[in-house]
């Protein structure tokens, strides 16, 4: 069933955990996060986003999606992911997504508050809540670049704060030393600034690159005001490494049939894995 509304995002921030995010770029890594969503018995939203509609083609990506989790019977929000562009915005929206990510990181300040005030007012227009992005995130959402965080491009707390206030986001996306994708460099999460971000920003957070990291450092976000956690490379690496072994059994028989079930069964047990890592926090869990 659809999952509309904030309540979800709103429980996991006030319980100390998080709603989980997955990327899905095509039938069986949609099928693989609905099976998971299914599986845990909790909320679970599936990130059909921008990225992944170069791939797919939006309208395609987007039923696809918005069919399965009307469907389904695990709550499945239908997300629009890393937006830049307000007439996609509203597309998604028409369509029946359930909340959107508009992505104004990248410009100035000012701007990026206008263009987030216009996403909510159409997304209000629609019962769809509004996450937005303050500070720069490095990396590639498709790729892992082995990208390494900068501390002059995270999120200021009262930028954050005075953001937050200008616009009434729903949500916020921050850049605390997360990157996207898979890197070498050691993630430290500046959780310091964290902190303080939670402490003077009203809303819930959202942390995005969270494949790879430590589940320390992830419980240490989820105690400093993350409630909502994208996952994205974990579960591309899983599809790949699936086909890469069903491969060889595959051939002979051109059973191209097998190949999928294997990537969408592991992206379902990879989604899993992190499904279980953002249950609630234990006491002093990231200090």
């Amino acid at each position: 069933m659809l999952l509309h509304g904030t309540d979800a995002l709103k429980e996991a921030a006030a319980a100390g955990h998080a709603l989980p995010a997955f990327a899905a770029y095509n039938l069986e890594t949609v099928q693989g996060v609905t099976a998971a969503a299914e599986a845990a018995g909790g909320p679970v939203l599936i990130q059909a986003g921008s990225s992944p509609f170069k791939h797919a083609g939006r309208e395609a990506l987007m039923r696809l999606a918005l069919e399965a989790a009307a469907r389904s019977t695990a709550s499945l929000g239908v997300h629009l992911d890393h937006s830049r562009d307000l007439e996609e915005i509203s597309a998604c929206l028409k369509a029946g997504y359930t909340s959107v990510m508009v992505d104004g990181s990248h410009l100035p300040f000012a701007e990026n508050i206008a263009l987030t005030k216009e996403a909510l007012r159409r997304a209000r227009d629609h019962g769809a809540w509004v996450e937005a992005e303050l500070g720069a995130l490095p990396g590639d959402e498709d790729v892992s670049t082995d990208a390494v965080a900068h501390t002059a491009a995270m999120t200021d707390p009262q930028q954050a704060a005075a953001f937050v206030a200008a616009t009434g986001v729903d949500a916020l996306a921050v850049a605390v030393g997360n990157v996207h994708g898979f890197t070498q460099h050691p993630i430290r999460l500046d959780l310091e600034r964290l902190a303080a971000i939670h402490e003077v920003v009203t809303v819930p957070l959202v942390l995005h690159g969270a494949s790879g990291l430590p589940v320390e450092q992830l419980h240490g976000a989820l105690a400093r005001g993350v409630a909502k956690v994208n996952v994205n490379a974990e579960l591309r690496r899983a599809y790949l490494e699936a086909t890469r072994v069903a491969l060889p059994s595959a051939l002979p028989g051109a059973d191209v049939v097998s190949l999928w079930a294997a990537g969408r069964d592991a992206v379902r047990d990879a989604a899993l894995d992190v499904i279980g890592r953002l249950s609630p926090r234990t006491e002093g869990a990231g200090a």
